[in-house]
């Protein structure tokens, strides 16, 4: 569908599993070479052996600066550019009151979501620039723009996540530089599945505040990040695309999809 993509080295963050892994599969069905760096380093290197003996799966903290830069470095030495961020590394928070939240884990989740997207971007934009061309795609989610209570860290890491999404675009534009971010709803992945099946999550409420009426697939979000990074999008930058099924636009007290 895109073959322009074909040639591009593509460095995804958290691509061992999730919307990370879809992107993976969605990008190299296009013909894309890919770098998952994840903090699951066995997963990272089976995952990209799946993919094919052209990819290549590395360690990363992407809250550790020296691992940010280790990776894009050794993404350069190998394949001598970097086309396509995909910023989608993140860890699970923990819904609790806010006096009961732990400050640990709030200053973790920050330094992962938003802090690790930071770094990444910057690291591989220096080698952007050179190229007169790049293209960054940056997970935030619905929580960054409606908010979730209890869900504070999460919240504002997402959010920032969209403010340096406009504020890089912008740096960037005339440079050749895309920095767009997609704010996903209700995502069915296998660790939301988990905690539906765990109870945790009720499903049904989730379709019956989502227009759509029902939860999305990690391949919508992949087909979001391929159209971003494609010539079709040439002319967008700076924006969060929510892919949510009409979520975040519901605004009545009342269910928005009753079952008609």
């Amino acid at each position: 569908m895109y073959p322009e993509l074909k040639p591009y080295v593509v460095l995804i963050t958290g691509g061992a599993s999730g919307l990370g892994l879809a992107a993976a599969h969605g990008f190299a069905k296009e013909g894309a070479t890919i770098v998952i760096a994840d903090l699951q380093e066995a997963a990272a290197k089976s995952v990209a052996q799946q993919l094919g003996s052209q990819h290549l799966g590395l360690a990363c903290d992407v809250a550790d600066e020296a691992q940010v830069n280790h990776v894009v470095d050794t993404v350069i030495k190998k394949y001598g550019r970097v086309d396509v961020l995909i910023n989608c590394a993140g860890i699970a928070d923990r819904v609790k009151p806010t006096v009961e939240q732990d400050m640990m884990h709030f200053r973790r989740l920050l330094d992962i979501h938003l802090t690790g997207t930071y770094m990444m971007t910057k690291a591989c934009a220096v080698h952007m620039l050179k190229q007169g061309k790049g293209n960054v795609i940056n997970i935030s989610s619905i929580a960054g723009v409606i908010g979730l209570t209890y869900r504070n860290a999460y919240s504002a890491a997402k959010a920032g996540i969209s403010m340096i999404t406009r504020t890089l675009g912008c740096e960037w534009g005339a440079a050749g530089i895309r920095v767009n971010a997609i704010a996903p709803g209700y995502i069915l992945t296998p660790l939301v599945q988990a905690i539906v099946d765990e109870g945790l999550l009720d499903k049904s409420v989730v379709e019956r505040r989502t227009p759509m009426g029902h939860m999305g697939e990690p391949r919508h979000i992949a087909d979001a990040m391929l159209f971003l990074a494609s010539d079709q999008a040439a002319f967008i930058t700076g924006v969060t695309l929510p892919v949510d099924g009409g979520y975040t636009s519901w605004g009545a007290p009342s269910d928005a999809y009753t079952g008609d």
